[in-house]
């Protein structure tokens, strides 16, 4: 039997769709643009598929909103270790279901967020001094850490059948920082994952010279009457340069003949400025291979849903990366996803990459 400790934070994510590309500080304000929670779902698909691995599970979570809600919705029958104050949770919460599940003798750690709330585990584990394994599900919108499985059912079969652990890095930005296009990231803890082949690792910044890339992705956009919607990240953000306009570096912009629709959209603002052919552009994050999922919630996928996908990178991220993923939280969509994906790497030239 393994005990899992269960912890939800579940306002984690919750400001990715709307734009502000992290919700730390920022709940009222994403709650005002219509954000919806993110992590109850996620927690939700995790425990769905640990429910189905062929090893039995006890599990403790903390009340509530934070974890007990989730896992009886999910069939389970778990022991509640305490309960928050209120709805309202803080960090502080989070720390002391920690520290709550901890004592309760738990095996592993397996918490719902982003980078914020792999601080606040790290931090509640340093102050009991204890090397309980944790893994994350990636529910926020700040995914730097290696310490989360690539996808939310990665998480429930990794939870049950590893084997053992390694040593890997939490690591977090300053949010404000990067709503204003620097990203910093500074390392906050190292703790115990589990081995596995779907944990992420963690983000590397840049991709490499993309100017020529950048040129010939540009001249095609302006030679094209479809309305393009430019992601997140250095590689787009070089292209967004090459179109002459200064686009949001981290953010989600949106292009039609030679005019600027939308800057630092949300997905509403997107929604609204598709026509009757969209292309979204995109670069895979650096380390991890993300084209969808990681940073650009904004990208929604009723956004994918009414759009081509034209991938680009260099190839130097490429040759690290290996393969693409995506991770949007809609798994019908996710499974259509997959396959080959063509990806410029070039003026003319493309490779084959496959999305898993």
């Amino acid at each position: 039997m393994r005990r899992i400790g269960l912890v939800v934070n579940p306002i984690a994510g919750m400001g990715g769709r709307v734009g502000l590309k992290g919700t730390d500080n920022k709940v009222e304000e994403a709650r005002r643009r219509g954000a919806e929670p993110r992590a109850p779902t996620r927690a939700r698909q995790a425990l769905e598929h640990l429910r189905e691995q062929p090893v039995e599970v006890e599990l403790y979570t903390y009340g509530g909103v934070m974890g007990e809600d989730e896992a009886v919705a999910a069939g389970f029958d778990p022991v509640v270790v305490g309960d928050p104050e209120t709805d309202e949770t803080a960090s502080a919460d989070t720390r002391k279901a920690v520290r709550q599940l901890v004592e309760a003798g738990v095996d592993l750690v397996l918490f719902v967020g982003g980078d914020g709330t792999a601080v606040d585990v790290a931090e509640a584990l340093e102050d009991l001094d204890s090397d309980v394994p944790v893994l994350g599900v990636p529910g926020g919108v700040k995914v730097y850490s290696s310490v989360f499985a690539v996808t939310p059912r990665a998480a429930g079969r990794i939870a049950t059948t590893f084997e053992r652990t390694e040593t890997r890095e939490v690591n977090d930005i300053d949010e404000d920082a990067y709503r204003g296009g620097d990203v910093n990231t500074e390392l906050k803890a190292l703790v115990e994952v589990p081995v596995g082949d779907e944990i992420q690792s963690s983000k590397q910044i840049g991709g490499g010279t993309v100017e020529a890339l950048a040129a010939a992705v540009a001249g095609d956009i302006r030679d094209d009457d479809a309305t393009y919607v430019l992601g997140p990240g250095s590689t787009v953000d070089a292209v967004k340069t090459e179109l002459g306009f200064n686009g949001s570096p981290l953010g989600v912009d949106v292009w039609r003949e030679g005019s600027v629709l939308a800057t630092d959209a949300g997905e509403s603002d997107i929604l609204a400025a598709l026509g009757e052919r969209n292309v979204i552009v995109v670069s895979p994050i650096g380390g991890q291979g993300f084209i969808f999922g990681r940073g650009n919630d904004q990208i929604s996928p009723e956004v994918i849903r009414r759009s081509d996908i034209e991938v680009i990178a260099s190839k130097q991220k490429l040759d690290d990366i290996g393969v693409l993923r995506v991770d949007t939280g809609d798994p019908e969509l996710d499974e259509a996803l997959r396959g080959w994906q063509r990806v410029r790497v070039g003026k003319f030239e493309r490779r084959l990459l496959k999305v898993v």
